[in-house]
C-alpha cells in the first residue's frame, strides 16, 4: 500500500481534546476502509503565515499513514466537512520517517535551550559590526556642508 505523511490544522478555539478526537474520528476512518495508521504527532498551537479563514494561529497534527488511497479521499472529504478543520496537505512518500519529525525534534531542541538559560547570543560588545562606531558616524562620508543662510527676500508670498 502507498504511504502517505497527512498534516492538517484545525482551529486554536478548539481545545486539545477535541483535536484528539478529530485524530481518532480520522484515524478510524482509515483503518476501517483497510490502512493503519502508524505514527500520530500533535505539534501544539502554532502561528500561521497569514490568516486562514480568520485564524491566526491553529492546532498541527501529522499522521503517517500506510493506506489505499481511497482511505485518504475519504479522510479528506470529512475534513472538507468539519468546520474545525482550516486545512490539510496529503503527501504521498517511498519512506515514513522513523522517531520524531523534524518539528518535534525543534520543539526538543529548544525546550534544551530554555532549560540551559541559552537563546539569544549576549552581544554586548557589538564587535561583529566591525569599526562603524557609533550610530552617528557616517563611516568615512563627510556629513553635508552647513545650509546657507535663508534671505527672506527669496520668500514669495501669495
Amino acid at each position: 500500500m502507498p504511504l502517505y505523511e497527512h498534516v492538517f490544522l484545525s482551529r486554536q478555539d478548539t481545545s486539545a481534546q477535541q483535536v484528539e478526537e478529530l485524530t481518532a474520528q480520522f484515524k478510524g476512518v482509515i483503518e476501517q476502509l483497510g490502512g493503519k495508521v502508524t505514527k500520530v504527532e500533535q505539534w501544539g498551537v502554532k502561528s500561521l503565515s497569514y490568516r486562514l479563514s480568520k485564524n491566526r494561529k491553529a492546532h498541527f497534527t501529522l499522521l503517517n499513514v500506510d493506506a489505499p488511497p481511497a482511505a485518504l479521499n475519504e479522510v479528506e472529504r470529512q475534513e472538507r466537512l468539519s468546520e474545525d478543520v482550516v486545512r490539510y496537505l496529503t503527501v504521498r512518500v517511498e519512506e515514513l520517517e522513523e522517531g520524531p519529525s523534524a518539528m518535534m525534534r525543534k520543539v526538543d531542541r529548544d525546550r534544551e535551550r530554555d532549560e540551559r538559560g541559552g537563546g539569544f547570543r549576549d552581544r554586548g560588545d557589538r564587535s561583529d559590526r566591525g569599526d562603524r562606531g557609533d550610530r552617528g558616524d557616517r563611516g568615512g562620508r563627510r556629513d553635508r556642508d552647513a545650509r546657507p543662510p535663508r534671505d527672506d527676500a527669496d520668500i514669495v508670498e501669495a
